[in-house]
């Protein structure tokens, strides 16, 4: 709790005036600097981003396995509703885990201006990103609609929230 520079009384962190001298409290850069969660708009906007650019990237590979793998993939391989374990959602899990554990942001996150950090704000690595990457490369519906149910305050889903990760505005 900080004091007044005035009187020296305890002033409570969210008072703007002193309680007891009513001098204005100079507000803390710490409190300035505290990070703004990201909204689910800002962040499918960046997720649609990023796989308007992964779906450049592998559009022959999914035609490739279209045409020549995928009639001799057993029936019950090509649909599980919610989850998806494709050849391009591995390109997707390591896309996200390098970009997100190198740079704290992907390609999306970067043009709207956002980036994944720990839940006590200090930066993800490697497993943290690869933790939060399944969610969004494998199971995204389920992924999303749990978060949504579970964990709307954070606006975290699933995997966020077991990796520890929130995203914010950079």
């Amino acid at each position: 709790m900080p004091y007044c520079r005035n009187c020296g009384a305890k002033v409570p962190e969210e008072a703007t005036y002193c309680p007891n001298c009513g001098t204005p409290v100079a507000v803390a850069a710490a409190a300035l600097s505290r990070p703004v969660l990201a909204g689910w708009g800002e962040r499918f906007v960046a997720w649609l981003i990023d796989m308007v650019i992964l779906g450049i990237v592998t559009a022959p590979l999914n035609w490739y396995v279209s045409w020549t793998l995928l009639p001799w993939m057993p029936g019950y391989m090509r649909f599980i509703p919610f989850v998806d374990f494709g050849l391009s959602n591995i390109i997707y899990l390591l896309y996200w885990t390098f970009m997100e554990g190198n740079f704290d942001q992907s390609i999306g996150k970067m043009v709207m201006r956002l980036k994944v950090t720990q839940s006590d704000g200090g930066r993800i690595d490697m497993v943290h990103a690869a933790i939060e990457s399944i969610g969004k490369a494998f199971l995204l519906p389920l992924d999303c609609i749990i978060g949504w149910i579970f964990f709307p305050t954070k606006c975290q889903r699933l995997f966020s929230y077991i990796s520890d990760t929130v995203v914010v505005q950079a």
